[in-house]
């Protein structure tokens, strides 16, 4: 880990490591970018989630509990979507949509849906048993 203020994610090296679910970090990666396609357990719908808004990239988060977050497209306040997908059932996944304008669109694990990205990640938070 390098140790220093974090770089900006748009300068974070790529880490093409190929990893399995077990080896992915539970805390955000402050030095380096994980893409989908070094997870060998990544389905597919994952690896095209950001080809709608012209940012194939999908790049690893963090842990949520059970939920691993994965972002297409930009940092805050611009147009990306996220998908958490559970570590245990890669079948059982939630997505947000973020718009330049702060507001977004997602269902959580509860059902409900969500216009803020905040409540949207409470709803992976407080939604963590498996099935």
């Amino acid at each position: 880990m390098v140790s220093g203020p974090a770089l900006p994610y748009h300068e974070r090296p790529l880490d093409e490591t190929r990893l399995h679910t077990e080896d992915l970090p539970p805390t955000p990666q402050r030095d380096r970018n994980i893409p989908a396609r070094a997870w060998f357990e990544a389905p597919e719908e994952l690896l095209r989630l950001g080809r709608d808004i012209g940012d194939p990239e999908v790049d690893y988060k963090r842990r949520i509990g059970r939920w691993l977050l994965w972002r297409a497209g930009p940092a805050s306040r611009a147009d990306a979507r996220y998908m958490a997908v559970a570590a245990d059932d890669v079948t059982c996944r939630h997505t947000f949509r973020l718009l330049p304008d702060g507001t977004g669109d997602g269902v959580g694990p509860s059902g409900r849906r969500h216009s803020r990205f905040r409540t949207w990640k409470e709803d992976l938070r407080d939604h963590n048993w498996g099935g």
